[in-house]
């Protein structure tokens, strides 16, 4: 990549005070949430707050938000695959 094409992409602090209040608020909604007995939704819940989290965590503090391209192709496509896994392992469980 050339040097005099690359944009630099400044993020103000608070931003970043977002994403810490965001992160902490879900990780509370995280503890409130395993505490309830939800039944099998509490699987499903857990993991949809982690997939926000990790999601807030790959766009801030990796830059993925001013990625072009490919980036924007390749993550819905990995959260795809994931969710099929997971799919398939739940089924796999069930039916046992």
């Amino acid at each position: 990549m050339n040097h005099e094409s690359a944009e630099a992409h400044v993020t103000p602090y608070r931003t970043y005070v977002y994403v810490w209040i965001s992160l902490v608020v879900l990780t509370g909604v995280t503890v409130t949430v395993a505490s309830l007995n939800l039944g099998l939704a509490s699987i499903l819940v857990a993991l949809a707050i982690a997939g926000t989290k990790s999601t807030i965590v790959l766009a801030q503090f990796m830059h993925l938000k001013n990625e072009r391209g490919v980036f924007k192709i390749l993550i819905p496509l990995a959260v795809l695959i994931l969710v099929v896994f997971i799919g398939l392992t739940f089924t796999d469980v069930a039916f046992r």
